[in-house]
């Protein structure tokens, strides 16, 4: 007996010093996009009328253990045991090519990426018109568009053919041969800021293009992106979140919030799913987690994204319904059953 507890109390000391290379998650706090976060409301739209949204339409979130973390072999096992915390391969979220300051930064523009999708979304299924326009997302350092191109510019036209999409910019430069120039029609970011882009004056920059390393195609050192404006304006504010999972709750709360007709019913209705500027619904991680988050604040039924039903239904919180979405317009339908009391025709996920 002595011999064998002085193993175990050897081998659990171990396990306290031995670090692992695992991260644990766990339910991450929840917020009501159709309520107020830290004292203001989350959803915040001027120049347009809005509607009361009674009920809840919550976005959820999943707590993790930071960069500088060591989880020891105790607290894994602890984790792989328990049923409302999930450990993950540390390079799962924090790879060993990146610092955990490019890991947050990534986070935070893919967080700030999910809010504009979420408004073109909403907008364009209100069929509210969104402007938008082709403009230089970034420029590479060394490249030869450093200097001539900046940030934030309009593209108008390429060679003097029109672009209207991000993609198009990058067709037309690739026609040319390295060491051709391409003459870019642009806009200045800052002549663009002050006035509309559309009726500003235009200026015509000249750029060398050189040899891509990776498949020796022409390239000038840019990548093109597209910015959205609206008729009027909305800000999202939410701090302390990160990536593209409250894209579908976010287009879902402005639509309620600009449509006359409540959604929710004054049910408590959360989920999760990034979101696309056609309204599509796109995986996330977590899942398992967020529903637990979700149903510990009161929710009765989760908005899921279809690719993520199978690894959801593993472990269903007791009085939670996984409803099945891949589109926003999936989950407007399946609002309209939750108030109409039309529950049996929900499509949920299954095992």
């Amino acid at each position: 007996m002595l011999a064998a507890t002085l193993l175990l109390i050897t081998l659990l000391c171990i396990g306290v010093l031995i670090p692992v290379p695992y991260a644990e998650l766990g339910p991450g706090p929840t917020v009501n996009t159709l309520g107020k976060h830290d004292g203001e409301p989350v959803l915040q739209i001027s120049g347009r009328k809005t509607y009361p949204t009674p009920g809840h339409l919550n976005m959820t979130t999943v707590r993790v253990t930071g960069a500088d973390y060591k989880m020891n072999l105790v607290e894994a096992i602890v984790g792989w045991l328990a049923h409302d915390q999930a450990v993950v391969p540390r390079e799962t979220l924090y790879p060993d090519d990146k610092s955990a300051e490019q890991v947050e930064q990534e986070n935070a523009e893919e967080f700030s990426s999910s809010q504009e999708s979420a408004k073109v979304a909403a907008l364009k299924e209100l069929e509210i018109p969104v402007d938008s326009r082709v403009i230089v997302g970034s420029v590479l350092k060394g490249k030869p568009a450093e200097g001539r191109l900046h940030a934030g510019d309009v593209i108008k036209a390429v060679d003097g053919t029109d672009v209207a999409e991000a993609a198009d910019v990058a067709k037309l430069v690739t026609k040319h041969k390295p060491g051709e120039k391409v003459v870019f029609t642009i806009v200045p970011a800052q002549r663009a800021k002050a006035a509309d882009a559309s009726s500003a004056p235009t200026q015509q920059v000249t750029v060398p293009t050189v040899k891509a390393p990776e498949d020796g195609r022409a390239v000038v050192g840019i990548q093109a992106g597209v910015e959205h404006t609206f008729p009027f304006k909305i800000d999202i504010k939410l701090a302390d979140v990160g990536g593209p999972s409250a894209g579908l709750m976010f287009a879902l709360g402005l639509i309620d919030k600009l449509d006359r007709e409540p959604l929710t019913g004054g049910k408590f209705i959360a989920g999760t799913g990034t979101i696309d500027h056609s309204g599509k619904v796109g995986p996330i991680g977590g899942i398992q987690m967020k529903a637990i988050a979700a149903r510990r604040q009161g929710a009765e039924y989760f908005l899921t994204p279809e690719d993520n039903c199978a690894s959801a239904v593993k472990n269903v919180p007791e009085g939670l319904t996984l409803v099945k979405v891949k589109t926003l317009d999936d989950a407007l339908d399946a609002l309209a059953d939750i108030r109409e009391g039309r529950t049996s025709e929900l499509p949920s996920c299954r095992s």
